[in-house]
């Protein structure tokens, strides 16, 4: 590869940006929804605000520790927070954060230029090692972080210069630069972080970071309150509200009496139920943007007889997927071909190849009965209910699953719903003991960078966090590999299309629909991004006052 390529400029125009006019929501193959609804930002709030409320309808973060958020709600929080070292906008790009150049000076060589004059909330000054630091824990066990597999190529993370950190690399890795501008990349000051131990990013423990806001309490079972740092070093991104204070509301109807009254101002991920209801008001407005989400059907353990890729087909090829989307999403939804949704890709400089390759896949399958019952017939006996998990409180969740209930009654697969509070629903995802049990998990998940293949590796990958059921192919591992070292980037697309066409048949998942951003602000305020980009970007920095 050519020696000083500078990859923030590349992953600018990388970036997922063909969204601000996509919109509608067609169910069919996968395709793209019609233009005219979907919007990345809303219009920016012009005065200052004393306090904005926000709901999490995913319940309290179990930590807002970077190292090991994987969920809605503290990345909701976290990520106003602590600053990444790159920064997403609402459009899916990537522009500087800490690091004001990010760049490849050879094939094992990533060099980070950090910003000067960045402080942390007390006042002290961002270092190199304060990065060196919040990078290596990602890989310390006993950090117990989510994200260490980003550092697999990293032989060295060094200071050489006054705010300069080199990596050193056994070979490119593509995915380095994106996933520092997710929560892998944030940074939090060294000798905080080690004096607080493992409280750290708890409500005991604390945070100490660089972002537009500071934590300001916490108190489990009620609320999280942040407060503006009003030394924020990015100036043209001072927050106009005083404080953001975050409740945590997992009922339906709760939460829609509260938007409704304007006790709380806004929320993301507003349920359908909710959003028909709002739909109907002048106190605000429901607000739909593009998305990476998808919902899948996962098994949550190899033992489960719902593990074999003949039952899930079955359960697939009677679930009728149009259906699904007009009645639980209330239209505002796509089919799903694969795990990835088609936008993950949608501004990578291959772009086309991802497209091509998308396309050829076989068409999501239309309700066929007969054939699902004699692919029942040869999978493994199920001789009693499968139990399937959802967050409790999650209507939603639960009338999806309730979906996929009555379908597969038509094969005779009972399925039990079992419904977790949301920090067990949570930790399941890392925990394998809280999965023993559990059958099927209807997830709701989302990539959180425009990089299909470092999100497949860890659902398909031996090595990877949600590879449930100990799949393994080979040659799929090869490929996704391939993909991330790959510093061309028609090499790479054209790697992780070749392993799409393997996992996407093979892997025991049912790919149901990908969702579209639903947000909710009142007429009180303005300037939260529409997009689902928000997760990895400080998005309450954006909102003020309308006057109204």
């Amino acid at each position: 590869m050519a020696a000083k390529k500078t990859m923030l400029a590349a992953l600018t125009s990388a970036g997922l940006l063909a969204v601000t006019a996509c919109g509608g929501s067609t169910a069919g193959n996968g395709h793209a929804p019609g233009a005219g609804r979907l919007t990345t930002t809303t219009p920016p709030g012009g005065s200052q605000v004393d306090r904005v409320t926000w709901a999490l309808p995913y319940g309290e973060p179990t930590t807002l520790d970077p190292a090991k958020i994987g969920d809605y709600s503290p990345q909701t929080v976290e990520a106003n927070l602590c600053d990444t070292l790159t920064r997403m906008n609402p459009d899916f790009s990537l522009s500087p954060g800490l690091a004001r150049k990010v760049t490849w000076t050879d094939d094992h060589t990533l060099v980070l230029d950090l910003r000067p004059g960045v402080t942390f909330w007390d006042g002290s000054p961002l270092t190199p090692e304060d990065v060196i630091h919040s990078l290596e824990r990602q890989r310390d066990p006993r950090t117990q972080a989510l994200y260490g597999n980003y550092l697999v190529a990293v032989t060295s993370i060094k200071a050489t210069g006054p705010l300069q950190v080199t990596l050193r690399t056994k070979g490119y890795d593509q995915t380095l630069p994106k996933a520092l501008s997710t929560s892998f990349g944030a940074v939090g000051q060294k000798a905080y972080t080690e004096k607080a131990g493992p409280a750290y990013g708890t409500a005991k423990g604390g945070l100490m970071c660089t972002g537009p806001f500071k934590l300001g309490s916490w108190k489990s079972g009620n609320g999280i309150t942040l407060e503006r740092n009003d030394a924020y070093w990015d100036t043209g991104l001072k927050p106009k509200a005083k404080r953001v204070e975050f409740r945590f509301i997992t009922n339906n109807n709760t939460l829609t009496s509260a938007l409704l009254s304007g006790e709380v101002d806004g929320t993301y991920e507003l349920p359908p139920s909710s959003a028909t209801a709002l739909g109907k008001t002048d106190n605000g407005a429901v607000h739909l943007g593009p998305s990476t989400q998808n919902v899948l059907l996962v098994p949550g353990n190899a033992e489960s007889p719902a593990a074999d890729r003949r039952l899930l087909d079955a359960l697939s090829l009677v679930i009728d997927r149009n259906a699904l989307i007009k009645n639980v999403f209330g239209g505002d939804a796509t089919t799903l071909k694969s795990l990835v949704p088609p936008l993950t890709w949608r501004g990578d400089k291959a772009a086309a190849r991802f497209d091509a390759a998308y396309a050829a896949l076989p068409d999501v399958p239309e309700p066929d009965v007969e054939k699902a019952r004699k692919l029942v017939a040869q999978a493994r006996p199920v001789s009693r209910p499968l139990v399937a998990a959802i967050p409790a409180g999650d209507q939603r969740g639960l009338q999806a699953l309730t979906f996929v209930q009555a379908a597969a009654k038509k094969i005779g697969v009972d399925i039990e719903i079992k419904q977790l509070q949301p920090t067990e629903m949570s930790s399941l995802f890392y925990d394998p003991s809280v999965r023993e049990g559990i059958d099927l998990i209807l997830t709701f998940g989302y990539v959180t960078m425009p990089d299909p293949a470092s999100y497949v590796a860890e659902s398909v990958t031996p090595r990877g966090i949600f590879n449930w059921t100990g799949y393994d192919n080979p040659e799929v591992t090869r490929l996704l590999d391939r993909a991330r070292t790959s510093s061309d980037p028609e090499a790479s697309a054209k790697a992780y299309a070749e392993a799409q066409d393997l996992f996407t048949s093979t892997t025991p998942t049912v790919f149901l629909a990908t969702t579209h951003e639903r947000m909710f602000m009142n007429k009180r305020i303005s300037g939260a991004p529409a997009s689902f980009a928000y997760m990895n970007m400080p998005w309450a920095a954006h909102l003020g006052g309308t006057g109204e």
